[in-house]
Formats: C-alpha cells, structure tokens, sequence
C-alpha cells in the first residue's frame, strides 16, 4: 500500500508559510522583550540605593570649620 501526501510540505517551511513564521517571530519578540524588561529589573534592585553611608567629614571643612 502506497503512502499518499496529501498536504504540499512546503507549507513546514519557515519561509514559505508567512502564517507560521508571523505567529513565531511575535511570540520570539514577546519572550525577548519580557526577558529584557526582567533582566533590567533585577540589575536595578541588584545596584539599589542601599542608604546612607557613614562618612568621615574633616573638621575644617565644615559648614563652621574648627581647627587644631
């Protein structure tokens, strides 16, 4: 018994079916736009503000310098 094909397998291919490859490349750009948005979320929380830091101020540089 013979095998028939009834579909054109030219309709797989990526660059002959606009259909698929339209539905492919919207669902490729959702995913890199989503991992972008992700991805630069987590490097501000990574480099956040983390407080105010103890300085050293010297003395005769303040607002009313004291010296020795």
């Amino acid at each position: 018994m013979e095998h028939i094909q009834d579909k054109d397998p030219r309709e797989k291919d990526f660059g002959y079916s606009w259909v698929n490859s339209s539905v492919f490349l919207f669902y490729l750009q959702v995913f890199c736009i989503v991992a972008f948005l992700l991805g630069g979320c987590y490097s501000l929380y990574s480099h956040r503000y983390k407080g105010k830091p103890e300085v050293s101020v010297p003395g005769n540089t303040l607002y009313t310098p004291t010296y020795k």
